[in-house]
């Protein structure tokens, strides 16, 4: 395939999906929504991840003048088309023109890729940093530059600034230095970057500083580290997953490399690949082992691992490459589709596919309305999902929105930063999944059941409500 070949499926692609975009019938996840209103709400850290994906919709909202729902989640395909095209060029340094366009092709249309540029998420700004930062390190195993070694560092403290996740590159990528003569770069280069990226990543590092350490918390509880145990079914989930974040076929090439290498027949550029991807699905798989992992936190292993599996199947299995854009170009046309026709896939037992995101926006919606004719102009709730939404949907009405304070330390961003204050005496409207119990006997405004979406057979409760009944005074 060439280049230009490759540059025009990545366009394609890319048409396809900001196109389909716009005729998308779901809701914004809770991440979604949250990172939303992070945008609204400009910092350098936030309660469960760095700021990056909070500051690019901003920007993005800024730039079309709407905070509506495609241009929040249109920056996800712009960007992995900038992935893509930089993918390209990384590949065509660090191996050659020959598997220019299969690398672009190949990475558009991966399952994973295709997901997270309906559904945007802090991986597509991450894997674009940590693009960019192989490409400049490629070159720097190559000659000294000062200007591709700052560029390296910036990289990297960008992509810690998208996510943490970012770190599970360097254990595999130090080896490598260690290891292979040819993945070593100058020391005045290496400090360089090393220097840049402590200076880019400061912001964030000085903000948890100055919150406790909080997004490092939460991400210790979320990766269960306090319970440790034995959990072989985890680790075998999230293992087998990994044939659907990349496609069946990439990931198998990515292993075939690997017992390759263990033969000896590979060569140094193929093993530095090989290092620095395969150690990440190594760790998140142990990870799993012991504790709990989702299937996307692999997700910095395929940038090296798109290029290694292209190569190795370029060299060893031409077909294998055709069959996999196959495969993984069916589901990339299918996903935008499925976002549009939600309320119509469903299964036999009435419930959506995609219902995780259905039916947010019609409670919030309904809140809103309970508001107005309860007399109160203050929502509060429990629930991160449904202040989540609300903080949305709910942004041009004329009603202040908090969470119930937390009892002991917050659980979330607004239990955190949008408490309700303790200032506020009269009812407020309380909307919650259960039931409430108070000295003082709240009224019942109104409880329901929605039919569709993630609440579906779930009971809403709303109650007209006094502010010490949630502050326990």
């Amino acid at each position: 395939m060439s280049a230009r070949l490759g540059l025009l499926i990545v366009l394609g692609v890319t048409l396809w999906r900001v196109i389909t975009l716009h005729f998308d019938t779901t809701d914004l996840f809770v991440d979604e929504a949250q990172y939303w209103f992070w945008s609204q709400n400009l910092d350098f850290g936030y309660y469960s991840k760095p700021p990056m994906i909070a500051w690019v919709i901003r920007a993005m909202t800024e730039l079309a003048g709407s905070t509506s729902i495609y241009w929040i989640r249109v920056s996800g395909p712009l960007i992995y088309m900038a992935t893509a095209i930089m993918l390209m060029k990384t590949a065509k340094r660090f191996v050659g023109p020959r598997i220019e366009g299969w690398t672009g092709a190949t990475f558009i249309t991966l399952p994973g890729v295709a997901l997270s540029s309906v559904f945007f998420s802090t991986d597509v700004v991450l894997l674009f940093f940590l693009t960019m930062a192989l490409w400049a390190y490629f070159g720097l195993t190559e000659k000294r530059s000062v200007g591709l070694s700052i560029l390296m560092g910036s990289a990297v403290g960008c992509a810690f600034l998208s996510k943490y996740a970012i770190l599970f590159v360097v254990p595999g990528g130090l080896i490598a230095l260690i290891l292979l003569p040819s993945a070593r770069i100058a020391w005045r280069d290496f400090f360089t970057a090393v220097i840049v990226a402590l200076v880019v990543a400061a912001p964030n590092l000085w903000w948890n500083l100055a919150h406790d350490g909080t997004t490092v918390r939460h991400t210790t509880n979320i990766a269960h580290w306090s319970k440790p145990g034995v959990n072989v079914a985890g680790g075998l989930e999230f293992f087998a997953a990994q044939f659907g974040v990349v496609g069946p076929i990439v990931f198998f090439a990515m292993l075939w490399a690997v017992v390759r290498a263990l033969k000896g027949k590979s060569e140094p550029r193929e093993k530095l690949l090989i290092w620095l991807s395969i150690p990440v699905v190594v760790l998140i798989t142990f990870q799993a082992l012991v504790a709990k992992a989702y299937a996307n936190w692999g997700v910095t292993a395929y940038i090296a691992g798109t290029i290694l599996a292209v190569w190795l199947l370029d060299r060893l299995w031409p077909k294998g490459l055709r069959l996999s854009l196959a495969i993984n170009g069916t589901a990339s046309f299918l996903f935008p589709l499925a976002a549009i026709f939600a309320h119509q896939l469903v299964l036999p037992n009435g419930s959506e596919i995609m219902k995780r995101y259905l039916g947010r926006s019609a409670i919030s919606r309904e809140a809103g309305e309970l508001a107005r004719q309860s007399g109160t102009s203050i929502i509060v709730s429990d629930s991160r999902d449904l202040l989540a939404d609300m903080f949305h949907t709910l942004r041009n009405d004329p009603v202040r929105i908090y969470a119930q304070p937390p009892v002991d330390a917050p659980d979330n961003y607004y239990e955190q930063t949008f408490a309700l204050p303790s200032d506020v005496a009269d009812d407020v409207l309380f909307v919650t999944t259960h039931p409430v119990e108070c000295a003082q006997t709240p009224e019942l405004v109104r409880s329901w059941q929605p039919t569709e979406g993630y609440y579906r057979g779930k009971t809403i409760f709303s109650y007209r409500i006094s502010p010490a009944c949630l502050t326990g005074k």
